[in-house]
């Protein structure tokens, strides 16, 4: 497949994973929260389509696209998210902080930022073992507020950590808007004060998203040291599907973001670049419908786990 053609079906999938698991929390199929990153796909599929199978990648609540992209199969992660035993965890816990090691994905708390130093701590490892892997770490604007946010900048930018951290900026901490949580217009400001780079771009235009995020990539893997990049979006909806966002009161607000989706923006580039949208579109989305159709249905029919299960894992058994 064309690689602009796998940017547009891997923008696709996450969209409609996301749109699906929605309509089934709706539905009271899901059990637990759904914290949707509709409008956010750009930077998970443009910060992680790329890296390889043993760089790590530390996505966060909002973050279904960073499991996708780097590998997770849609049926393992549908079965996850409704707490089936075929899950990625067996059922013991949610997708909100299951990750998947063995295909370099790391689990989300639900305290943001306070995975930041534990990606540090995966980076130094490469570091320490001369290994040519890389760490990408995703936040919230909201989350650069928290004392672990400014721990792990500080620890990477005096070890020269191969790490690029991703600012998921929509704006909104939960129900804060960013002119209440802090006094400058750029996370990324934040960087310079630990001695690397910081740079802003556009989280809803895909290729302005990997135009920052793959050369810092490539600046960590060879020994740079770290980068800071803020993409600057939007959630279509609340902070979760049970929150109305009834304080985001500005209409036009979610018009304009709207006007500028992700997808819509990368048909357009696709049109203009000489393909058959129109097949091209209708193709894709028969295909993710597919997908996502056999995701649910073999996830909806998978056994439950068993309660003395839920006692597995809690200990090691080798040294």
């Amino acid at each position: 497949m064309e690689r602009e053609l796998e940017l547009y079906y891997n923008l696709l999938l996450v969209r409609e994973f996301e749109s699906r698991v929605s309509k089934m929390h709706h539905q009271g199929r899901v059990a637990g929260g759904v914290y949707s990153g509709l409008g956010q796909e750009a930077v998970t599929v443009g910060s992680v389509y790329g890296l390889g199978r043993e760089d790590f990648v530390f996505p966060l609540h909002r973050d279904l696209g960073a499991f996708l992209v780097k590998g997770v199969d849609p049926k393992i992660l549908m079965a996850q998210i409704l707490g089936k035993k075929t899950g990625i965890s067996g059922g013991r816990d949610s997708f909100l902080h299951s990750g998947q090691l063995g295909l370099g994905v790391f689990g989300a708390t639900s305290m943001l930022a306070s995975t930041l130093p534990v990606a540090c701590g995966v980076a130094l490892k490469f570091k320490m073992k001369a290994e040519p892997f890389v760490v990408v770490a995703f936040f919230g604007e909201g989350a650069s507020s928290r004392g672990d946010f400014h721990e792990a900048l500080n620890f990477a930018g005096v070890q020269k950590l191969p790490v690029v951290f991703i600012c998921e900026n929509n704006f909104y901490a939960f129900s804060t808007p960013q002119s209440m949580e802090m006094a400058i217009e750029d996370v990324a400001d934040r960087a310079e004060g630990y001695g690397f780079k910081g740079h802003v771009c556009s989280g809803n235009d895909l290729f302005a998203v990997m135009h920052e995020v793959h050369p810092a990539v490539e600046k960590a893997r060879n020994g740079g040291g770290p980068t800071l990049i803020e993409c600057k979006t939007y959630r279509y909806s609340g902070h979760s599907e049970h929150d109305a966002a009834s304080y985001r009161t500005d209409k036009e607000e979610l018009i304009e973001w709207e006007s500028r989706d992700p997808i819509q923006r990368f048909e357009f580039y696709l049109e203009k670049k000489g393909h058959d949208l129109q097949a091209v579109s209708g193709e894709m989305r028969e295909k993710v419908k597919r997908i996502i159709d056999d995701a649910v249905e073999l996830a909806e029919g998978a056994p439950d786990p068993e309660g003395p299960e839920a006692m597995d894992g809690l200990y090691a058994t080798e040294l």
